[in-house]
Order: C-alpha cells, then sequence, then structure tokens
C-alpha cells in the first residue's frame, strides 16, 4: 500500500513545486538534497516519464584557514590553540613570503610597529620569499625597516628561496652583519617599472616615463647604500636583469652571509633541532662495514656485515628454555 502511494505523493509535490515557483524542483534545506521531477531526466535517457528522486550534494573542500599550534602564556598552567603566523610573531619572527602589494604592505608594516610597541631592543627576524612587488608599497616597508635601525632595533633578514626586484633591496636592508641566505637561495636584482598600464595623453605618459627614470635611480642609490658599490656599477649591472647566487650575493655586498649545515655538530638532547644536526658521527650498525664481533657472530657460519642482528633487535617473544 505504501510503494503505491509513494509515486503520488511525489508527483503532487512536484506538481505544487512547479506551480509556485518558476524552477522545477524543490530544495530540503541543511542537507543539499534536492528532490526533482523525473520528466526531465526520463526525457533524456529516452524513457516515459516517471517520478524519481535526484540528490545533489555540496562539493567537500579543504579548510583555508591557517594551521594552529598549542600556546601557554606566562602564568597559565593549560595551552590554547592560536594561529601559527601569531605563535611566530611572538617568538618576533616575521614570515614575507608573497608578492607585496598594498594590502601585504599594511599588513607587514603594522606587523612590525607592534613588535616595536612590544619591545624596541630585541631582535626582529624577518624571513623572505618574494618573487616581485610594486615600488611603492616595498619602498613603504624599506622604510619602516630603516626607521626601526635607527631606534636601535636590530633586524636580521634570511632569504629562503627568492628574493626579487625591490624583495632583494628589503633582504640587503637588515642590519650589516646579520643579512643571510639559504644555500640554494637566489636574488634578482632588477630596475622597476610601472605598477599597471597607463593611459593618457603623450604629454602624460612621458611625465610618468620621466618618473619611473627617476625613481630607478633612486633605486639605484638604495641599493647602492646596503651593498657598498658605486651608483655607476649598480647602473651598469641593472641594465638587464641581475640574478646573483647567495655566494655571490656575499661577495656583492647584499647580504653578509650563507648559512650552511654543520655536519660536525651534535645535538644535545635538551636542544631544539636543527639543520646542523641531520647527520651523526657514530655508524649505525645496519649501514657498517664492520665485521661482527665474536658475541655477534651467529653459530651456523658467518652473517652479512652490513645487517648484524643484535639481541635489541629483536622484537619478538622471548621464549625460554629448559
Amino acid at each position: 500500500m505504501v510503494r503505491q502511494l509513494l509515486p503520488a505523493v511525489l508527483a503532487t509535490l512536484a506538481l505544487s513545486n512547479t506551480s509556485s515557483s518558476s524552477t522545477s524542483a524543490f530544495t530540503i534545506p541543511y542537507n543539499s538534497v534536492s528532490i526533482l521531477p523525473s520528466t526531465a531526466i526520463a526525457q533524456r535517457r529516452g524513457r516515459p516519464s516517471s517520478v524519481a528522486l535526484s540528490v545533489k550534494r555540496m562539493p567537500i573542500t579543504m579548510p583555508t584557514q591557517e594551521p594552529m599550534v598549542p600556546y601557554r602564556a606566562p602564568g597559565r598552567t593549560y595551552d590554547q590553540f592560536i594561529g601559527m603566523k601569531s605563535r611566530q610573531l611572538k617568538d618576533r619572527k616575521l614570515w614575507i613570503a608573497r608578492y607585496i602589494d598594498d594590502d601585504a604592505s599594511n599588513s607587514i608594516i603594522s606587523s612590525l610597529l607592534y613588535l616595536q610597541s612590544e619591545s624596541d631592543k630585541e631582535d626582529i627576524k624577518l624571513y623572505l620569499n618574494i618573487p616581485g612587488a610594486n615600488l611603492r608599497p616595498a619602498l613603504a616597508i624599506y622604510d619602516a625597516v630603516s626607521e626601526l635601525k635607527a631606534d636601535g632595533c636590530k633586524i636580521h633578514t634570511t632569504n629562503i628561496a627568492l628574493c626579487a626586484g625591490m624583495g632583494a633591496l628589503l633582504a640587503g636592508a637588515g642590519t650589516k652583519g646579520l643579512r643571510y641566505s639559504l644555500p640554494n637561495a637566489r636574488f634578482l636584482l632588477q630596475k622597476t617599472g610601472m605598477d599597471s598600464v597607463f593611459r593618457g595623453q603623450a604629454t602624460d605618459i612621458a611625465l610618468e616615463v620621466a618618473n619611473v627614470k627617476k625613481w630607478n635611480q633612486k633605486i639605484n642609490g638604495e641599493i647602492s647604500k646596503v651593498t657598498g658599490q658605486s651608483p655607476e656599477r649598480i647602473d651598469e649591472d641593472l641594465r638587464r636583469d641581475f640574478y646573483l647566487s647567495s655566494d655571490e650575493a656575499v661577495r656583492y655586498g647584499l647580504i653578509d652571509g650563507v648559512l650552511l649545515p654543520m655536519p660536525g655538530k651534535r645535538q644535545l638532547p635538551t636542544e631544539i633541532v636543527d639543520l646542523g644536526s641531520f647527520s651523526s658521527g657514530d655508524e649505525q650498525k645496519y649501514q657498517g662495514d664492520y665485521p661482527p664481533t665474536d658475541d655477534q657472530q651467529p653459530r651456523g657460519g658467518r652473517q652479512n656485515s652490513g645487517m648484524l642482528r643484535t639481541n635489541d633487535d629483536d622484537d619478538g617473544p622471548k621464549v625460554g628454555k629448559a
């Protein structure tokens, strides 16, 4: 009886929805499931029309929020989860890994001013991966960094991947002796151009071109300050895109050193793991070329020296022998 009444009820619902709305379907809220009359479906399949159900589900998307990490505030006995960038900002570390436009410039400058308000004597560490930048927003960050240095705050800069255009100037804007780069990072010095397409009369275009040339000379002077090179050499090098590796940037004066891992450094149990503690000086027992000792020599014959099996490798059940 129920099976006979179900098609009639669904057909009645579909007809009432068609008459009350311009659409041919009604949607059940909260679950993204819609019940459609099967007229269109039947016409597509070449079958007689009947009542059917068509379920529509929203696609599942990944969350776009930044990762959350635990943080214990001073004087508290419990941890709370905060954003990873906020946690690093509490350690006075600021990541700049994006193209610098007006929004990025406002966010970076506000973060720098906040760190200065917290303490104007403690160091600030900037980790840079800047594929490019607009002229005026990047100069605003450069002026803010220069102001912090004038107030006695030391600015660390580290190029982790690529600093191109004005990003290379920001990498060299840190405090002398505290400007670093990773071994495989690169720098790109180049002249700036117009931020967007400029249209207008010929006179206005000529004025804009003259303004760009003026600012290029200004940028060359700032690069000369941070590198120690003469403005004439800067102008000659920047006639075309001027790429520098980490070692070349040190010799050019743009940075002060390259961060290299130290294979001989041993990690203490209480220290945080860093790049210099990946390798160990001790020979591992499953990779060694040394012959087994007498207590490791199997009774049935010699075992492969590269795959030594000792008592601490046996994770199986211990069976007692009578």
